[in-house]
């Protein structure tokens, strides 16, 4: 138990000495992985915010049609969209043209896959609950269905933060899909993810350790950012509305 204790310290002090004395190594997977991740989520998150807000406010006889596959590829395997992605982009698929095969664009294209039905989701449910309480008067405003779901997301965009931050984490976290499509390559496809696993598996803990503590680190701040800026709003809003009682009861 002792020797095993001294391994993990061990690790660990390394793991802080590579990330402190900016290990080109490590920090080049690190900026990899963020270019990656970063990329997926922001066109992940445009498209299915769009779709979310289309879905949150149309109604139509197969909705519920949509909305159970869409619900359920929530759940769907990063190694099944792999897989999915790989077929396209092999050389016999239908993407083969474009030539991405164990590329930035296909990891790129895989994140998207994952990150699109997670946005949409729950989009969807927060601009249908916006419209239950502010749809008629939109409505009546003569806004039509998809403009007023862009303007009840709008309305909800600081609640959307969470869809984002949840979008990136899964994006960020994923290592089957990458690991499929990307193919781990030192210096051109290797994220953190996949490098974790490989030096694991090789018993560099230290390397492994440290992209695991900038990985925890990139979560953790997005999520305080995420949550300055929204408890920024909501004192913004409290005093707005403190003001506005005032201004009436005057």
């Amino acid at each position: 138990m002792r020797f095993v204790v001294n391994t993990l310290a061990d690790s660990a002090r390394t793991a802080l000495a590579l990330i402190t004395s900016l290990d080109p190594a490590l920090w080049s997977i690190v900026a990899r992985s963020l270019a990656v991740s970063g990329s997926a989520c922001l066109i992940g998150y445009g498209i299915g915010l769009l779709a979310g807000a289309w879905l949150g406010v149309v109604r139509f006889r197969a909705r519920a049609l949509v909305l159970t596959p869409l619900n359920t590829l929530l759940a769907l395997p990063s190694v099944v969209v792999g897989l999915l992605v790989y077929l396209l982009l092999s050389r016999s698929g239908p993407l083969g043209f474009l030539g991405w095969m164990f590329s930035f664009q296909a990891m790129v294209l895989a994140q998207v896959v994952l990150v699109v039905p997670v946005v949409t989701a729950l989009t969807r449910q927060t601009v249908e609950d916006a419209d239950l309480q502010h749809g008629e008067q939109l409505a009546s405003l003569g806004a039509g269905r998809f403009m007023r779901g862009l303007l009840l997301a709008w309305d909800e965009r600081y609640a959307l933060l969470t869809v984002l931050m949840a979008a990136f984490g899964r994006a960020v976290s994923e290592v089957g899909a990458v690991m499929i499509v990307g193919g781990n390559i030192d210096g051109f496809t290797r994220v953190m993810t996949t490098a974790i696993a490989l030096e694991t598996s090789k018993g560099d803990l230290p390397l492994a350790l440290g992209l695991g503590i900038v990985l925890l680190t990139v979560v953790l701040a997005l999520n305080a950012l995420i949550s300055a800026v929204r408890g920024w709003r909501e004192r913004v809003d409290g005093v707005t509305t403190a003001a506005t009682r005032v201004l009436v009861a005057t």
